[in-house]
């Protein structure tokens, strides 16, 4: 009796076995399974950061005395060229000064020129005519003094840009830093934000970024590291990375912030659909087609990257593989491909 139930055990076993090893059972249908040919793609590292757009170059005027606008040569918003006047403060009595200095200049050098004659025919000493060298240089000094406070009473553009909007008016009485306009040139974005430590390996100058906007989401802004500071900051452990975007259209303005994505180590690499691959623990598997069986191959995997998984080791471009149907099959076992001919029924 006990040997009888062994073999009818062993018997049970064999049964078993013979459908795992890739022998389709006997009455079971073959899996229909979708396949594709792993294909060459570009892949590329990239990091994500936010950042903050500022003006290529952006300067606040200021009045740099107390005094009343005499005049604004700006309008809200407007573009000033560099040198344009943009606002012009009262100064009636430094123009006194300088008509007064300047009289006294002219008849310092009319007195300097008699005195030079004199000596010349012997009537005047070297000591007069060197105290009213003196008394020339002197008036002259008053005089150029007072033209640049003249000068300093005109507020100028140091470069061309758009202006602010004017919070001010002729005729007013500012002091000394109150800001009559704020001047910025948006030629040109830069777009300042940070990156750990961590990953400053991949971020070099001349490299390429997208950046994009809450106001324009659907168009990227690409532009080109410029500088990585040179100091981290201890708090965050991160580096401040500057680039520099082009933005003729005006489109980014300053104080924006930008989602930014930096792109690295690029490369072409074998890739296959993710549904494709097939984890176990730490190992990754994909299963090749031979013939009417498909064969479990281990494979090592790096990036994904618009629903395709990079194949660093284990697979070849053009090799065909399971892509749906991998939960039905094993190693081994016969499957019918989605889209082939079915196969001719033996008689």
């Amino acid at each position: 009796m006990r040997n009888l139930i062994g073999m009818l055990a062993l018997a049970a076993m064999t049964a078993g076995c013979s459908g795992a090893g890739g022998t389709q059972p006997k009455g079971r249908e073959v899996p229909l399974v979708t396949v594709a040919a792993a294909e060459t793609m570009r892949f590329v590292e990239r990091i994500e950061a936010v950042g903050t757009a500022r003006a290529n170059e952006q300067v606040t005027l200021s009045a740099p005395v107390t005094e009343r606008i005499v005049r604004l040569n700006f309008d809200d918003g407007a573009f000033v060229q560099r040198g344009q006047i943009i606002a012009v403060l009262a100064a009636g009595q430094e123009n006194a000064q300088l008509a007064e200095a300047g009289a006294r200049s002219r008849e310092a050098r009319q007195q300097l020129s008699r005195l030079q004659q004199l000596k010349s025919r012997g009537f005047a000493t070297n000591s007069a005519v060197d105290a009213q060298t003196a008394l020339a240089g002197q008036a002259s000094a008053q005089a150029a003094e007072a033209r640049a406070s003249i000068g300093d009473r005109v507020v100028r553009a140091p470069f061309a840009g758009w202006a602010s909007l004017r919070n001010i008016s002729a005729g007013a009485v500012v002091t000394a830093g109150t800001e009559i306009a704020q001047i910025s040139d948006i030629s040109k974005i830069k777009l300042d934000f940070a990156v750990p430590e961590t990953l400053l390996a991949q971020v070099e100058p001349g490299q390429v970024i997208a950046a994009r906007a809450g106001a324009y989401p659907d168009q990227p802004f690409r532009g080109t590291i410029a500088t990585i500071d040179a100091v981290l900051n201890p708090e965050t452990r991160a580096a401040t990375i500057r680039a520099v975007l082009a933005n003729g259209d005006r489109k980014l303005k300053p104080g924006m912030l930008l989602s930014v994505t930096i792109e690295s180590k690029a490369r072409m690499s074998p890739a296959v659909p993710e549904l494709a691959v097939v984890g176990e623990g730490e190992q990754s598997f994909v299963f090749l087609i031979d013939g009417d069986k498909v064969k479990r191959v281990p494979v090592k995997t790096g990036l994904k990257q618009d629903g395709k998984v990079e194949i660093l080791e284990g697979l070849e471009p053009g090799q065909r593989v399971v892509t749906e149907g991998v939960v039905k099959i094993t190693d081994g076992q016969k499957v019918r491909v989605a889209g082939a001919p079915p196969a001719k029924q033996a008689k």
